[in-house]
């Protein structure tokens, strides 16, 4: 048996409901508006009719793709064990010192979850565990901790926990001296306590029925949930709130966070029963973010139409934009990402051609930029807690070689290897090679595509290859190593990384012509690198497949309907392809901060692109490729009912026999599973599926 001889197996025809669906004059017919649920139905302990409805519909898809793929069980185990043996079982991380405390994150053999630890002024001294998240995590099918924060006094630490899996967590709090639980527990929060330097004084970020955050809250220790201030409410649900605190410890920063413009408030560290104090008021197009260091404030912006960004400075008490100055220029061909402070130096993180790199500034002399040896790679600023040091703490990677963590001294910059991820096995990087290429897009455009593949990789058009996108959000995807992909090297696969439009690699021009009107250069980009890799033989006419999660699901869905030829397979991750109907619902978490991505279909031109290029309503009565879907019950962030949805459509719709199949996690959201090795097993799912298309089935 195969994925192509499925032995009458009879796949899942899901009831047809039709809703009628109007706006701008315009009329869509949703048969399958029946599969949503309220998140009251999902959490309920007695599912109602409808619930049990919707839940045997998934539950008869996972049936299905069990049975289509029941002849790759032993294999996907196979690739599962495969996966999981190339991780060192166990690890730890290079430590970072922070407040007299080195911190630790480690694993132990066969746990699926981390220990994190300190020790007190020397890596010398005993280890203090601060949370065994493997004991936490039992009672649970699904657990997650978020950011850890500990008082100034070293005393308590502030973790969130979520247990459900839609990034809704209780913060809650650890005597460290003690090790006892303290009573305070805050609900519906983002998953991170700043603490105030009283060691009392906590402020949160709550989240509204959207899953929105929309308040800053400030906790004392030891009070009731009920009695806890609002200090800022968001009230514009285009904007999500947010905390945290300078690095110099001088300043609580409470903000509100759109994708084209911010407003940010301070609070003094010392004082924080004081009243905000706005930093400059939200203009629309105006961005910008801030670092304290001693007496000034440095600031990231694109004001002055600095569509790369720059770096301006201002006087701690003069904060409107009027006072800026600027420090480091606009510059056309240089992206400015973010910026570290310290008592010598500041460290520029920028993105030119394509390639992030780290720019040394001492604050007298010349600057330079860290030389890592390797034309293609991924480079950014680790975890950099203290000021008065020149050792800048630096993550680095790229297609062939592991993640490194190294310390960089800016005065003799020099580079000292700290850690490099160990790849258990016969491992070696030389036996892999990457390219860099430059793919013409239809209008001109160059895209640029990272490969890489084992060496012996014939570029005849005889080897399959995966092409793997995101292209939104302005998020880039830069080329990085990952030991799970070797299990596709290993068996003959070349993996390319097509950075398209909607992402941020070639700087702002490339999000700012990848979204709103501009968004079908990110399926088109897609399409022209696919083709360019067909007709330059990286990959055979037949066995090109295609991958992307999220937004980039919904590249996916966009692409299939687009030039379903291309593509041998696709697998659509979290796959956000009902966009018109969903960016039209402002109750459903996400939506309305998403208007400045793209656009608000509430307005005719909008809607009308909007649906140009929305999967589910481009699907057509015509052949598609094998599509594999996945999906988690508890999404947040894409519901599970969009991808439902859209096979449920492409089935009735296609006149094709090629496998369609959805997996549903019935415990999970967004981000799958969280334990370090069960992740991996929806990998080996993935990997299964593409393997036995392309007939490299061991």
């Amino acid at each position: 048996m195969s994925l192509r001889d499925p032995k009458n197996i009879q796949a899942p025809v899901a009831e047809k409901n039709p809703t009628i669906l109007t706006k701008h004059g315009d009329v869509r017919i949703d048969n399958y508006y029946w599969m949503k649920l309220s998140d009251e139905q999902k959490m309920a302990k007695t599912p109602d009719e409808h619930t049990a409805k919707v839940v045997a519909y998934l539950e008869a898809e996972n049936k299905y793709r069990e049975q289509m793929t029941s002849h790759l069980q032993g294999f996907q185990e196979t690739l599962f064990e495969e996966i999981k043996a190339r991780i060192k079982q166990d690890d730890a991380s290079v430590p970072y010192k922070s407040n007299g405390y080195y911190y630790i994150t480690r694993y132990e053999t066969d746990q699926e979850y981390p220990i994190y630890a300190r020790k007190k002024d020397s890596l010398d001294n005993p280890e203090e565990i601060m949370l065994n998240v493997n004991v936490l995590a039992k009672p649970y099918s699904y657990y997650n901790i978020s950011a850890r924060k500990v008082s100034t006094d070293n005393k308590i630490l502030a973790y969130g926990e979520d247990t459900v899996s839609r990034r809704q967590y209780t913060l809650r709090f650890k005597n460290l001296e003690t090790g006892e639980m303290l009573s305070d527990n805050i609900t519906n929060t983002t998953g991170t306590a700043i603490w105030a330097n009283d060691n009392q004084t906590i402020f949160y970020t709550r989240k509204d029925e959207s899953l929105r955050s929309y308040k800053i809250f400030k906790h004392i220790l030891g009070t009731d949930e009920s009695a806890d201030v609002e200090v800022f409410h968001e009230e514009d649900d285009t904007f999500n709130a947010f905390v945290y605190k300078t690095k110099s410890d001088k300043f609580i920063v409470i903000g509100s966070w759109a994708t084209l413009s911010q407003e940010l408030y301070t609070i003094p560290a010392d004082q924080p029963n004081n009243e905000l104090t706005l930093f400059q008021k939200r203009e629309r197009n105006l961005e910008y973010s801030i670092s304290h260091y001693g007496d000034k404030w440095y600031i990231r912006t694109n004001k002055d139409h600095a569509k790369n960004f720059k770096v301006m400075t201002t006087d701690e008490n003069a904060t409107d934009k009027e006072n800026w100055k600027d420090l480091i220029p606009h510059r056309d061909d240089v992206y400015v990402e973010g910026l570290e402070l310290f008592t010598n130096y500041m460290v520029i993180n920028e993105r030119i051609e394509g390639i992030s790199k780290m720019r040394i500034m001492p604050w007298n002399g010349e600057d330079h930029y860290i030389d890592f040896g390797e034309a293609a790679y991924t480079s950014s600023p680790g975890v950099n807690m203290e000021f008065d040091t020149e050792i800048l703490r630096v993550g680095f990677t790229s297609m062939t070689t592991p993640s490194t963590v190294y310390d960089y001294n800016m005065k003799s910059r020099s580079l000292k290897l700290m850690k490099q991820q160990e790849v258990i096995g016969d491992f070696k990087p030389n036996q892999y090679e990457s390219e860099r290429i430059m793919v013409e897009a239809r209008d001109g455009a160059r895209v640029p595509v990272s490969v890489v593949y084992k060496k012996g990789y014939k570029k005849n058009g005889t080897q399959p290859l995966l092409l793997y996108a995101y292209g939104s959000y302005g998020y880039s995807i830069d080329p990085y190593f990952s030991s799970v992909r070797l299990s596709l090297l290993d068996r003959g696969f070349g993996y390319a990384i097509a950075h398209i439009r909607g992402g941020q690699e070639m700087g702002r021009d490339w999000y700012e012509n990848g979204k709103f009107l501009k968004k079908m250069n990110t399926f088109t980009d897609f399409i022209d690198v696919g083709d360019y890799l067909v007709n330059n033989k990286y990959a055979a006419k037949n066995h090109l497949y295609a991958m992307g999660g999220s937004a980039g699901g919904m590249l996916m869905g966009g692409i299939a309907n687009m030039r379903p030829d291309l593509w041998n397979g696709i697998v659509a991750a979290v796959p956000f392809v009902d966009v018109v109907t969903t960016m039209l619902d402002d109750t459903i978490p996400l939506t309305t901060g998403e208007y400045d991505e793209w656009g608000n279909p509430n307005d005719e031109i909008y809607y009308r692109y909007m649906k140009s290029y929305s999967p589910i309503d481009n699907v057509e009565a015509k052949d598609y490729p094998s599509i594999l879907i996945t999906t988690g019950y508890h999404d947040s962030q894409v519901q599970y009912w969009e991808p439902a949805k859209w096979i449920s459509k492409l089935r009735d719709l296609k006149t094709d026999n090629n496998p369609l199949m959805m997996y549903c996690n019935m415990d999970t959201g967004h981000g799958g599973a969280s334990g370090r090795f069960q992740k991996y097993k929806e990998v080996a799912m993935e990997y299964a599926y593409l393997l036995d298309l392309a007939g490299k089935v061991d």
